[in-house]
Formats: structure tokens, C-alpha cells, sequence
């Protein structure tokens, strides 16, 4: 595969993680409904992507080696 990306960056896997986190609610009495689902999994891949910026960010900043081009 060519177009490989984070898992965080994968809608799939935070739809998995969703339906099986709305299955617990749903235990508790707590339930999600499909189109609830899928916005939670469109907010999660928003919110990874801006972390891992962030974080990209954060350890240039603080990375005790510079960089440098050609």
C-alpha cells in the first residue's frame, strides 16, 4: 500500500471504537444512535489529527538537535 496514514487518521478505526464504546453505553442504558456514531467518528479523526499536530510541534520544539536544509 502506498497511501498508508496513522491509525488515529483512519475513520474505520474510530468507528470500531465508538460502536463498541455506544455497546457499553447501551448496557447502561445509554443509547447512541447511527448518525450520533458516525459525528462522533468525524469529531474523533478531527481532534487525532489536530493532536498529532500538536504534538509534531511540541517535540520540534523541544528536540535538543536543530535542523537544517541543503
Amino acid at each position: 500500500m502506498d497511501g498508508m496514514k496513522a491509525w488515529y487518521q483512519s475513520k474505520t478505526v474510530w468507528g470500531a471504537l465508538i460502536a463498541v464504546g455506544a455497546s457499553l453505553l447501551q448496557v447502561a442504558g445509554i443509547e447512541l444512535g447511527a448518525d450520533m456514531q458516525a459525528d462522533l467518528a468525524d469529531i474523533a479523526v478531527t481532534l487525532a489529527g489536530a493532536a498529532g499536530g500538536l504534538l509534531a510541534i511540541y517535540g520540534r520544539i523541544s528536540a535538543d538537535t536543530g535542523i537544517r536544509g541543503k
